[in-house]
């Protein structure tokens, strides 16, 4: 069995935003040989999260509005986290939006439905970060 890891590394200038990493993880598969397997997308910090959904912008803006419903950012004093740290809402909103994916490898590409594209979603932004990507198969 091959095994291949890499990690995608960047920077979100900004505290919140949904990050398309597709086409890299995509490169990934081909980069590793690997026919038939598997590939983990996972967001290495606790404050973000790999999902995959549609590419679509008033998606995204849903996705905004309906987790800063659930969660708010501000007050920030509403959060027990920490006692003093302002991102306590990220945390929540990770757990929502789920830790990483797994996405099916067949014949060297990623399996994916029609409109399903993955994408990592920062909360607490503003520094680098890193997404592991773990390709394992035949």
């Amino acid at each position: 069995m091959k095994s291949f890891t890499r990690e995608i590394s960047l920077t979100i200038p900004t505290r919140r935003a949904i990050h398309s990493i597709h086409q890299e993880v995509a490169d990934m598969v081909r980069e590793s040989g690997v026919r038939e397997g598997l590939c983990l997308v996972n967001a290495m910090h606790i404050t973000a999260s790999v999902f995959i959904n549609d590419n679509e912008s008033g998606l995204h803006h849903d996705y905004e509005v309906f987790l800063e419903r659930l969660a708010p950012h501000a007050p920030v004093e509403q959060y027990q986290h920490n006692g003093s740290e302002d991102n306590g809402d990220a945390h929540i909103k990770r757990q929502l939006m789920g830790r990483e994916v797994v996405v099916a490898i067949t014949e060297g590409q990623l399996h994916l439905g029609p409109w399903e594209h993955i994408f990592y979603y920062e909360f607490d932004g503003r520094r680098r970060k890193r997404i592991l990507v773990k390709i394992i198969g035949e």
